[in-house]
């Protein structure tokens, strides 16, 4: 989803305003907690790829790039993707990366305006890899598992949810057409603020939505490879038959602005099953970033159900991750973060910055904003 008016960047900047002095008094201060770093650019970030702490990709507005290899000491600007075409006036709201020298960025746009380059020579030069074809579509999130796999968003067109898979690390795309992407047109959308509305592992994927038609989550359930016992209008392209579920989620307010911006997992050690997994949406309603009803919630058998967060973070949150070194959940939004020691049943204060995207240890944000997360800070506000 996009914004669509200056009235609506208005009422977030005025709610902003207000936020440091209703907000909760978080752990540590920001500079603590985040240690910012110099990014070179007052470019607005949402893209942000950590490959391994060391090597890690930024992207955002003006056909902006960023690379560091050196756990962000130093970020280079990279090459702008069509640079003498329109490639300053594209909006790079996802990056996703295997290594220093190979990546991919996502263009969220209307129309053609959303579009996938790729890099294999460390962002010198780009190559078009993907364009989108359809007028009224938009891409709002692209997710690869560092292996060859990979699923792309976009918002619905003609009633039902643009999803893309491709096997070849993003060389080729297969659109995957399916009765349970479908939804009522104009109900419901994906939200394109952090480039992580959309999830998969192994061959199996999920993404969380948001609009009138409140907050669903909509989930592989099965798949099968079709040989001649799948009717045509049951086929992907691709020649398999792919189940969905849909679930709704108890977060946001049925309205256009509100819904699940962010999605992520961890394996669940409490249930043995294959494939059991814990998970975390949050959102909320991101006109309203002080209004902390209705922005967490968790899932312990892998989003059969739902449960709202007990303590919710304190405000709209766009990005939420495990740590693992830390053995818990690091959500943010425009008027800071917060952190979960329970799975997500009540969240506590960290910050109270103004940041997009996480991707630990890294955390950015509007202006050029880059912070990389000082563990100790945490350890020793609790």
């Amino acid at each position: 989803m996009q914004l669509r008016n200056l009235s609506l960047l208005l009422s977030v900047a005025t709610a902003l305003a207000t936020a440091q002095s209703s907000a909760p008094a978080p752990i540590q201060t920001q500079q603590q907690v985040w240690q910012m770093q110099d990014s070179g650019t007052t470019a607005g970030l949402r893209g942000i790829d950590s490959v391994d702490g060391t090597v890690a990709w930024a992207s955002g507005t003006e056909g902006t790039v960023l690379k560091t290899t050196d756990g962000g000491a130093h970020w280079t600007k990279c090459a702008v993707p069509d640079a003498d075409k329109d490639g300053a006036t594209l909006d790079f709201r996802g990056v996703q990366a295997w290594d220093a020298t190979t990546a991919i960025v996502m263009a969220s746009g209307p129309g053609d305006k959303s579009r996938l380059y790729k890099t294999t020579d460390g962002c010198k030069t780009w190559k078009l890899a993907f364009r989108n074809a359809d007028k009224d579509g938009f891409w709002d999130a692209l997710f690869f598992d560092r292996g060859q796999s990979g699923w792309l968003l976009g918002d619905p067109v003609n009633g039902q949810f643009s999803l893309f898979y491709s096997e070849d690390r993003g060389r080729t795309w297969i659109n995957q057409r399916n009765n349970g992407l479908n939804v009522p047109p104009s109900t419901q959308g994906a939200f394109a603020a952090s480039n992580s509305s959309l999830f998969a592992w192994g061959g199996f994927a999920l993404f969380g939505t948001g609009g009138s038609g409140g907050a669903n989550v909509f989930a592989i359930s099965g798949m099968e490879i079709c040989l001649d016992d799948c009717p045509p209008k049951a086929r992907n392209l691709d020649g398999r038959r792919t189940e969905w579920k849909r679930e709704e989620v108890p977060l946001g307010t049925h309205s256009e602005a509100s819904g699940i911006f962010s999605i992520a997992a961890r394996a669940n050690p409490s249930v043995p099953s294959f494939g059991a997994m814990e998970l975390i949406a949050v959102g909320g309603d991101y006109t309203k970033p002080n209004e902390s009803a209705g922005t967490a919630a968790r899932s312990s058998d892998s989003g059969l159900h739902w449960t709202a967060s007990a303590k919710p973070p304190h405000g709209y949150r766009s990005t939420v991750q495990w740590s693992e070194s830390l053995k818990l959940w690091i959500t943010a939004g425009t008027n800071g973060s917060d952190i979960s020691r329970d799975d997500g049943r009540t969240w506590q204060p960290l910050d109270n910055g103004n940041w997009n995207a996480l991707s630990l240890p890294f955390i950015i944000g509007p202006k050029g904003r880059i912070g990389r997360l000082d563990a100790s800070a945490i350890q020793k506000g609790n």
